[in-house]
């Protein structure tokens, strides 16, 4: 096995989807209703073109970043994905140790199958905490207390999920929701046995899952936390503005990997308009759609200032373990390498709006 490694993410996803079950591959892997904006998350990376600059000395090229005062040696973070456990035995720790070994950010998903104390004590990082405000929002603040005290530097809000979006493959498959470890003592899945011909995880949702969150709850989050906080799930100009008024630390353009509403548009199609409203106040990262080191240099020249990978670090885990979760950042940090010297960049500075060109840059030269 070692000998013939996988050589890019899709192989790692070919790997991945044979050593899965089918309703857990379906999982990790599908997106809301059609699948539209799952498609097109992918397939909009692959409409910008780039515009290499030559005769450039990349004899020495420099990847390195910093996020909210913490220096990365690549713009490339994990993503936070639920229940790493479908993928391997491990887990989220298997995952963190890659992330580790790597010097990059993990983001742990609050739907972790690992408890928070588990991935703190596994090893030595730099990790932020993702979560979810529930209706019960004692439940919400234990969380960010034990994050917080375990040392996790930042929270991250996830705001596109009032209600959980239609997963059809799911509710095809019954998929049963994961143990969430983290809420044992706090909230009880057994509660929600009753599939109601459709899947646990959305009946799960439909109970906990808050539609009357705000922009007041990130007031309320911002009063029991001193962490900065990050809003993911924003892909507008609008609600960019709101959030840097609301006081975010860090935006996150996402559309919950195609997950929530579909025909919401890619994200690498929305990064650019909020980057712009933002206007430099807080940095602004993207997720979505990343298969290649191509892609995070298109994130990076439409002005992203970290890149966030989710699915392909789980097709790693899958295929082959915390090596292969190790495997799938190395090579994105390799190739996003190789595309800088490519590019004629030399550092992640160095890479501008004048080397991509867009469908709308297309469009534009027409007129």
């Amino acid at each position: 096995m070692e000998d013939n490694l996988p050589v890019n993410v899709r192989e790692y996803q070919e790997l991945a989807k044979k050593a899965l079950p089918k309703m857990h591959y379906d999982y990790i892997n599908g997106g809301a209703e059609d699948e539209y904006t799952l498609r097109e998350n992918i397939a909009a990376y692959g409409r910008i073109l780039l515009r290499p600059r030559v005769l450039i000395d990349v004899s020495k090229i420099d990847m390195s970043t910093s996020l909210l005062g913490y220096n990365m040696p690549s713009p490339i973070i994990v993503a936070p994905t639920g229940a790493h456990k479908l993928a391997n035995p491990e887990g989220e720790v298997a995952t963190a140790r890659a992330a580790a070994a790597c010097n990059t950010i993990m983001m742990l998903s609050f739907s972790s199958s690992c408890r928070i104390e588990e991935v703190a004590s596994s090893c030595d990082a730099i990790r932020f905490y993702q979560l979810y405000v529930y209706k019960r929002r004692d439940v919400s603040a234990t969380l960010v207390r034990r994050a917080e005290s375990l040392g996790f530097r930042a929270i991250v809000l996830t705001v596109d999920t009032p209600v959980l979006g239609r997963r059809e493959a799911d509710i095809r498959n019954k998929m049963i929701a994961p143990p969430l470890s983290n809420l044992e003592g706090l909230m009880s899945l057994d509660d929600f046995d009753d599939a109601e011909g459709g899947s646990k995880l959305e009946r799960f949702s439909r109970e906990t899952l808050d539609p009357s969150l705000s922009w007041k709850d990130v007031e309320w989050l911002k009063s029991i936390t001193s962490l900065p906080i990050l809003l993911k799930g924003i892909v507008t100009a609008e609600d960019a503005r709101k959030a840097v008024e609301a006081g975010a630390a860090g935006l996150i353009v996402s559309n919950h990997g195609a997950r929530q509403l579909d025909y919401a548009p890619a994200t690498i199609s929305a990064l650019e308009e909020v980057v712009k409203a933002v206007a430099g106040a807080v940095p602004v990262l993207v997720d979505g759609g990343v298969r290649r080191g191509t892609d995070v240099l298109k994130a990076l020249a439409l002005g992203a200032k970290a890149v966030m990978v989710g699915r392909p670090v789980f097709f790693g885990l899958a295929a082959r373990g915390e090596a292969g979760a190790r495997h799938v950042i190395e090579m994105l940090n390799k190739e996003l390498e190789l595309a800088m010297a490519l590019c004629g960049c030399r550092s992640v500075a160095e890479v501008t709006r004048a080397h991509v060109q867009t469908e709308g840059d297309r469009i534009r030269a027409l007129l």
